[in-house]
């Protein structure tokens, strides 16, 4: 099964970070090579370059991962229709993600007890004393989420993003009384060879 565009897209960004990191003498043209794959021809270059092992699916969807359990998270709350863990590339300190325990694809299908846990979370993150707590939905690998995000200055969702490190997680897990789990965050591997298969072009 092929990835979708967005899942694509996404693929490609962080693959062009990991080249930018290397010292590959032809990473631009790499980079531009990957740019101009489609979905499938992704696809195979990640499994041709070991980046990603046969049979695997990176196009399954992360948040489902998250809520099964195969993903490890920070949670801090949940309720018996969705979940809040702590996003692990915040926008502000204390942004949390909610997502309901259902795939569910669109606004409109988000549970109320989803809205429930984000109105919860959302008391508790008043103690961190931002401007304003705004509750935003967002829609990634097709699940609709709702992203819990303290506003100190002027965040939204397209604020740059930063890697929380430990102790902001903990730091964050105490107002929850939780102890956040370490989490595993998905990602294809390292990019570390010179000679990177590449599909041919197609005419």
């Amino acid at each position: 099964m092929a990835l979708s565009q967005e899942q694509t897209e996404q693929i490609k960004k962080q693959l062009a970070e990991q080249l930018d990191s290397t010292n590959l003498p032809n990473k631009e043209e790499i980079k531009k090579s990957v740019q101009e794959m489609n979905p499938k021809q992704l696809e195979e270059f990640l499994i041709k370059n070991n980046l990603i092992k046969e049979g695997e699916s990176p196009q399954q969807c992360i948040f489902c991962s998250i809520v099964s359990g195969e993903i490890p998270s920070n949670l801090v709350a949940e309720n018996e229709k969705a979940i809040a863990v702590l996003e692990i590339n915040p926008i502000s300190h204390g942004h949390i993600i909610i997502i309901p325990k259902q795939h569910v694809g669109s606004e409109k299908e988000l549970p109320k007890e989803a809205i429930e846990l984000a109105k919860k979370i959302s008391e508790k993150l008043k103690t961190l004393k931002p401007k304003s707590i705004e509750v935003i939905p967002s829609n990634m690998f097709g699940h609709e989420i709702l992203n819990v995000l303290p506003v100190y200055k002027d965040e939204t969702l397209e604020s740059k993003r930063h890697k929380a490190n430990e102790t902001e997680l903990q730091e964050i897990g105490k107002i929850f009384k939780e102890k956040p789990r370490p989490i595993k965050e998905p990602e294809i591997k390292k990019i570390n060879s010179g000679n990177l298969w590449l599909p041919k072009r197609i005419p």
